[in-house]
């Protein structure tokens, strides 16, 4: 390993030092990562896998939308679940002096 007396470089050269120990250091990890990657793509085929097939991130949300509760009294495609942030037209109504049970769906 090469000694260097970083007392004596100027702020230049040590700021060039810098970037270039930073992207030596970024291309280190990536060869490291696809060393790794390639390992284990290795080893999943031996055993009659695919990688994509072990690491499946697609995993589908199974809670079904909530049913509307409230539903707006001009406009009936405008409902809401009563979950989450009130709609706009839900609170302008409770404004104007309804009540939610006057929006509530029958």
């Amino acid at each position: 390993m090469a000694d260097y007396d970083l007392e004596a470089l100027s702020l230049s050269e040590l700021k060039k030092m810098q970037k270039d120990i930073a992207k030596a250091i970024s291309t280190y990890e990536d060869r490291q990562k696809a060393e790794a990657r390639a390992k284990v793509e290795a080893l999943t085929r031996d055993l009659g896998y695919s990688l994509a097939e072990l690491v499946s991130t697609d995993t589908k949300s199974s809670r079904a939308p909530a049913a509307a509760k409230y539903r707006h009294p001009e406009n009936p495609a405008l409902t809401w679940s009563g979950r989450g942030r009130k709609p706009q037209w839900f609170v302008k109504a409770l404004d104007a002096g309804k009540t939610a049970s006057d929006l509530a769906i029958s």
